[in-house]
């Protein structure tokens, strides 16, 4: 290589370098810079053995620049990337938009309060991905709590904590403080006879049906003048035990003649027979409802900015009553509308997944077809990837649409450069090789990086190519990496032609492994298992890593046996 080639990758590296660190915010990366590098610039490829020292030579200069130095000198290089990595900036500011009301605090505080009656689905990433990106845009705060007060109508799954506070990780956040709400009963009961001791609650041992008749006409129940000893000495009686499920309910006194009957005297405690499953919680049986426990919450560990569903306005309603008896301000609320997502034939719902897994007609909730986090992760998908996806859904009080494609367009971003490339065929038709062909195939193992290298891929006596790949007889085709044959007799002889008959004749590339030394693979897809074999370095290949089986699409590495391998399918 001349000095002058030299020098012109040596800027075009720099380029690179510095609009990867700053996009970032990390050190430059080698193999991330090479991948644009060489796809801008093709006539650096001849020279793909020594490019790769050149470019770690660049990026240690560049990472020993703060963020101030890189900026600047990425300025001076190439304005208009440094110009794009500000309009990125500006975009993702735009599309999140500013939460109300922030220079009233000294510190945003926000908490992800999920009900871990099972695992996450694909729609609950949604919170997670917005408070989390809000923490970090404005140094703050926030919490995971887990809103687990009803043990019987969503009873809590014990596997579903830690398995939602491993999604929280896999999406990119760690909380400041993770709660449970069933830890903290005794504090709900501290409040309530506080409420009670104002005049701000009464016990009700109406039945469900008398006291909806009484609330949708306005009329008080007879319960509401109780004296506040009668009602402290009845609560302490449901704090006991001593009600069964349906006797005696706890009411927030509010205005029973206001204009929406769902805020008339609601219920702040109920009994539940059933006990809870987490052992620390297993004795009580006067549980508060979630208008009560969340709002006492949100409070007492200084809630700033809630957000929550369109669907959940009366929430807001129901607590400001609770705020105003304690004297209390009421945290700032955004209020959403619900995700849809395409792509799924499952109802994105905690209890229909679970019922299909108790059917038997999904594997788990792991399983390809499944609208969970769990399985997103299984297959492969980069949580940044289901994040950077949310936050373009924006905070709307309108229900939007997530299509899949999106996710993994964005996931595809962050896993082509680094995903070798393999060759898996399904449904394989053998073929004989015949007329002295060479005796391995070479691929590359990345077309972008000539400095991975080429694959050796064993041809043998015979090769698996995919049915609807056969040519017509007596027409050739192009085995990826291996050369140009001609199909005739059931069989592939070979031509010798050169690269010039894909080029200027049109004859189909298509890949292929060879008959005997090949991996069986079962791919799990959203369409079901396929069966397949691949390439032999297929065992080679990590379990986690992504790869991309070349015409078919990415996939996860799940298992290595000996029998075969499984890998579970992404996306094209």
């Amino acid at each position: 290589m001349d000095d002058t080639l030299r020098e012109q990758v040596e800027e075009e590296a720099e380029k690179h370098a510095l609009f990867n660190a700053i996009k970032h915010e990390s050190e430059a990366n080698v193999g991330a810079v090479m991948g644009p590098l060489m796809g801008e610039n093709p006539e650096f490829r001849q020279h793909g053995d020594e490019i790769p020292g050149i470019v770690g030579q660049v990026c240690g200069r560049v990472n020993g620049l703060d963020h101030a130095g890189k900026r600047e000198r990425l300025g001076e290089l190439a304005p208009e990337m440094l110009e794009e990595l500000d309009a990125e900036d500006e975009e993702d500011d735009r599309v999140l938009g500013d939460l109300p009301n922030v220079e009233a605090y000294d510190q945003v505080r926000m908490r992800c309060a999920p009900n871990p009656n099972g695992p996450w689905h694909l729609g609950h990433a949604r919170m997670p991905a917005v408070i989390g990106t809000y923490k970090e845009l404005y140094d703050g705060w926030f919490c995971v709590r887990f809103d687990d007060t009803d043990p019987e109508t969503k009873r809590p799954d014990l596997d579903a904590y830690e398995g939602i506070l491993e999604d929280v990780e896999y999406l990119g956040f760690e909380p400041d403080e993770v709660f449970k709400a069933s830890d903290r009963v005794e504090t709900y009961y501290d409040h309530a006879r506080e409420l009670i001791e104002m005049g701000g609650a009464y016990t009700c041992s109406c039945s469900g049906e008398e006291f909806s008749e009484l609330k949708n006409s306005g009329k008080p129940c007879p319960h509401r003048d109780k004296d506040p000893e009668t009602t402290m000495a009845e609560f302490e009686d449901m704090v006991a035990g001593e009600y069964s499920s349906g006797d005696m309910v706890l009411r927030v006194k509010t205005d029973i003649e206001h204009k929406n009957p769902a805020l008339r005297d609601w219920v702040a405690f109920r009994m539940i027979d059933t006990p809870h499953p987490r052992e620390e919680a297993e004795d009580y049986r006067c549980w508060p409802m979630l208008d009560f426990q969340s709002g006492i919450d949100d409070h007492l560990v200084g809630i700033t900015h809630i957000i929550r569903g369109i669907d959940l306005q009366d929430s807001a309603k129901r607590q400001r009553f609770l705020y105003d008896y304690f004297d209390w301000e009421y945290p700032e609320v955004v209020h959403w509308g619900h995700v849809q997502v395409d792509a799924y034939d499952i109802k994105m719902s905690t209890s229909t997944i679970k019922q299909y897994i108790d059917e038997g007609k999904l594997d788990g909730w792991d399983d390809p077809r499944a609208p969970t986090i769990k399985s997103l992760r299984r297959r492969g998908i980069r949580g940044d990837a289901i994040v950077e996806s949310m936050l373009e859904l924006g905070t709307s009080t309108s229900d939007v649409d997530l299509a899949m494609s999106t996710v993994y367009s964005k996931n595809r971003d962050h896993i082509d450069d680094t995903a070798d490339r393999q060759f898996l065929v399904r449904e394989g038709t053998e073929l004989g090789i015949l007329g002295g062909a060479p005796e391995a195939g070479h691929p590359p193992v990345h077309p972008d990086h000539e400095d991975r290298g080429d694959r050796d891929i064993p041809v043998g006596s015979a090769v698996l190519v995919e049915p609807e790949d056969l040519p017509e007889r007596e027409e050739r085709i192009w085995l990826k990496g291996l050369g140009c044959f001609r199909y005739t007799r059931d069989a592939l002889q070979y031509t010798g032609d050169d690269i010039d008959a894909v080029r200027e004749e049109g004859v189909d590339v298509i890949h292929w492994v060879p008959a005997e030394d090949n991996v069986p693979v079962e791919l799990w897809t959203m369409d079901g298992v396929v069966e397949g074999h691949a390439e032999p370095g297929f065992r080679d290949q990590p379990v986690d890593a992504m790869v991309q089986f070349e015409r078919i699409g990415f996939a996860r590495v799940d298992a290595h046996e000996d029998d075969g391998s499984v890998a579970y399918f992404a996306h094209k």
